[in-house]
């Protein structure tokens, strides 16, 4: 499949990759709703030009720690800088360079595509000839120029989406932050938009990344941030800590009570972990182990495959059901 690229010498986004000052320094962030704890004394950065996919179960404190980011809510304690500011007392200075994506469609269903863009210019003063001018660019970019004088409400899930990414680039911003950016939609639009977030990727888009579909975390991002009860319990690139915390490769295998307590017992010779969830046994190799298969012959329910971000994310979140 061929991708599609943006106009000729463009720069969606208005950056470029460069050393320096992180464009997100967190130090000791906490927030506390009476007595409960959201996030918990938490520290992070983010540098130019890197993509961050930030993850964690329901009420792990991501949504809160990304409103504090955002001047949505205040820090109980501890220091933040966006940009070289100092937040929040330089909000409303640093809120003009970053770009959000949200979860929720924000859209104006009573303005027409390209309306929707230039409304939105206008609330960062852009000029007319400059805000038409960038509308014109990001509608190609995003293969939405034949739909510029629709109005919302014609448009499919992926064009909406897609239209809502174009939107949070229209001011330029030096952080972009993306809320389940492909929420709802089906594999092929999925997958129009990871190329477009490539492209700003190799242009060098500042972004931080939320999404419950973890392939596109392990696509996208050159790091992840797990959160968990309100704290970061893992911090690094995909598949490094997937090797260092994981393994290599997992067999799942699903079976009575009976044959899963003498493949357990069998499946002890390999350096390996083992898992029993309900009626299914989960077991994370870390080495080459082949004789799992030959123990394995001759039973029809099992899977060997590489291990994922998955597999991380439910070993240190859990696999229960957690309310927000």
């Amino acid at each position: 499949m061929t991708r599609s690229k943006p106009p000729t010498g463009a720069n969606i986004a208005g950056r470029v990759k460069r050393e320096g000052e992180p464009v997100v320094s967190v130090a000791g962030l906490s927030k506390d709703f009476g007595d409960r704890r959201a996030v918990d004394d938490i520290s992070f950065t983010i540098s130019s030009g890197e993509c961050v996919g930030f993850l964690g179960p329901n009420g792990a404190g991501k949504t809160t720690t990304i409103n504090i980011l955002l001047g949505l809510a205040r820090k109980s304690a501890g220091r933040i800088n966006l940009l070289g500011r100092e937040i929040p007392e330089k909000h409303r200075q640093v809120k003009r360079r970053i770009g959000v994506v949200p979860q929720a469609d924000s859209l104006d269903p009573d303005l027409t595509v390209a309306e929707n863009l230039l409304t939105y210019a206008g609330y960062f003063n852009i000029p007319k000839k400059k805000a038409l001018a960038k509308t014109g660019e990001l509608l190609h970019f995003f293969a939405l120029s034949n739909r510029s004088d629709e109005i919302i409400e014609h448009l499919s899930g992926g064009q909406r989406r897609r239209l809502l990414l174009a939107r949070a680039l229209i001011n330029d911003p030096q952080l972009l932050i993306l809320d389940e950016p492909t929420i709802g939609l089906d594999p092929q639009a999925r997958h129009l938009m990871w190329e477009r977030l490539e492209i700003l990727k190799e242009q060098g888009t500042t972004m931080l990344l939320t999404s419950h579909y973890l392939d596109e975390v392990s696509r996208l991002s050159d790091r992840v941030l797990i959160m968990d009860q309100g704290r970061i319990v893992a911090e690094g690139a995909p598949r490094q800590l997937i090797s260092e915390m994981v393994g290599l490769e997992v067999f799942e295998v699903e079976g009575s009570g009976a044959e899963l307590d003498e493949l357990e017992k069998k499946f002890s010779t390999c350096k390996a972990e083992i898992e029993r969830a309900n009626d299914k046994l989960y077991v994370y190799t870390r080495e080459e182990c082949d004789r799992l298969e030959k123990l394995l012959a001759g039973k029809r329910d099992w899977l060997r495959r590489p291990a994922n971000l998955e597999d991380l994310f439910i070993q240190l979140t859990g696999r229960s059901l957690r309310e927000a």
